[in-house]
């Protein structure tokens, strides 16, 4: 509090004190007390001071003969609390078994009770003992029960059982009072058994609570979504369910890519070109690019034309030029192909573009040639070196030089070289 509400108080004080003491002055009362012959008389200023004393002398005896009891008390409350902080750093330490004995008896001091079998039954899970950390979590539901519950469902999530962990949070999902680790743990629990379409209730009250980071929230919604948009069993129902997301949902990127993806695959080829190159326009990605190259034959002359449009903008990319590659393979125009692929493997060796590589050369008649490229696309797909093609088996050179080629952004705007 600041100084001058203290000075104020007192002066309000004072003058409550003043105005008393002068009322009180002019009749301070008559108290006349009676008892067994004997006359008691005093004023009634005097009276209530006694009574004030005699109420002191009383709570100090009482605090007196208690204090026994309330030594033993507060060494169990002190012991409990140590316990129980001894226990969680155990248990983020690894030493599960340490863990589990000192939360449990913590768990013997009626406040630190939920809590600390809360953390015992984690402990118990991450020991692989399922059987223990269920019977912890019946004992931690009658303290915290709405905690208990999620726990539980995280538990028969991890142990393969997540159709019951989402069947255990779906009448608090129903009526919408999930906490928000609830709302996750349901929108886990949904993903794994398969039904995306009820983790896709969990999103918006997410993101209404603001406890998840962007980079969570991000990670949860791009998998709802996805899994969302790939559960369409038809064209019907994709072009449906695409058109009653949200707006924001619509312009994720591994939505746009699902959605295109289903979409080719029901012969939407259209629908799927319109939106990855709408996405494309408000921000270039080369997962879509990969995606927009890869959609089969239908309407393929004009993916390609667009495709090679974007080259004049984007000529470093490795991922573009492997798509152009792959198009150009699939209407067979096998020497405009290659040259594509080579300036891919230049930039960047990715087993795409060595795949691509060896049907072109299949395709050519090389054969030797295509088995090293299918075996450089799959030691590139495990992490390792492509090994060099030898010269006598290359009908010509690869060169693995970068070329210095102008570099613009996604708006056509040429970079400054470093």
């Amino acid at each position: 509090m600041k100084p001058w509400r203290w000075i104020v108080g007192l002066i309000l004080v004072a003058v409550i004190a003043a105005f008393a003491w002068h009322w009180v002055a002019e009749d301070p009362g008559y108290v006349l007390i009676r008892l067994r012959g004997t006359n008691v008389q005093m004023t009634v200023v005097t009276a209530v001071v006694l009574l004030v004393v005699a109420w002191a002398a009383i709570a100090a005896v009482v605090a007196l003969i208690r204090w026994p009891f309330g030594a033993m008390t507060r060494r169990h409350r002190r012991q409990s609390r140590r316990r129980l902080a001894d226990g969680l750093v155990a248990l983020v330490e690894g030493r599960l078994g340490s863990a589990e004995r000192d939360l449990q008896r913590a768990a013997r001091y009626p406040t630190l009770r939920g809590p600390a079998l809360l953390a015992a039954a984690e402990a118990a899970e991450r020991r692989e003992d399922t059987t223990r950390a269920l019977e912890t979590l019946d004992q931690a539901a009658q303290e915290t029960p709405h905690a208990a519950r999620i726990l539980r469902a995280r538990l028969l999530r991890r142990s393969g059982r997540a159709s019951e962990a989402a069947a255990l949070l779906a009448p608090e999902a129903g009526t919408g009072s999930l906490t928000p680790a609830g709302w996750l743990e349901f929108a886990e629990a949904s993903l794994a058994s398969n039904d995306p379409r009820s983790a896709l209730r969990a999103l918006e009250p997410l993101q209404k609570s603001g406890e998840l980071g962007a980079r969570a929230y991000a990670d949860i919604e791009s998998r709802v979504v996805t899994a969302y948009v790939s559960s369409a069993p038809d064209g019907a129902s994709l072009a449906t369910l695409w058109s009653q997301l949200p707006k924001g949902q619509r312009r994720l990127s591994v939505a746009i890519d699902a959605y295109a993806r289903q979409a080719a695959r029901y012969g939407q080829t259209m629908a799927a070109m319109d939106e990855i190159e709408s996405a494309l326009r408000r921000e270039w990605s080369p997962p879509l690019v990969a995606t927009y190259g890869s959609m089969g034959v239908e309407d393929i002359d004009q993916r390609l034309r667009r495709a090679e449009a974007w080259l004049d903008t984007h000529p470093n990319d490795p991922v573009l030029l492997t798509a152009v590659a792959r198009m150009c393979v699939r209407v067979k125009l096998w020497g405009k192909a290659r040259p594509y692929l080579e300036r891919a493997l230049a930039i960047a060796p990715m087993a795409d573009a060595w795949e691509a590589l060896g049907d072109v050369n299949a395709a050519e008649g090389h054969l030797e040639l295509a088995q090293r490229c299918y075996r450089n696309a799959l030691s590139v797909a495990n992490g390792n070196a492509a090994e060099p093609l030898p010269e006598e088996l290359r009908s010509r050179r690869i060169d693995t030089r970068v070329t210095a080629v102008e570099e613009r952004d996604q708006h056509g705007v040429p970079r400054l070289s470093p």
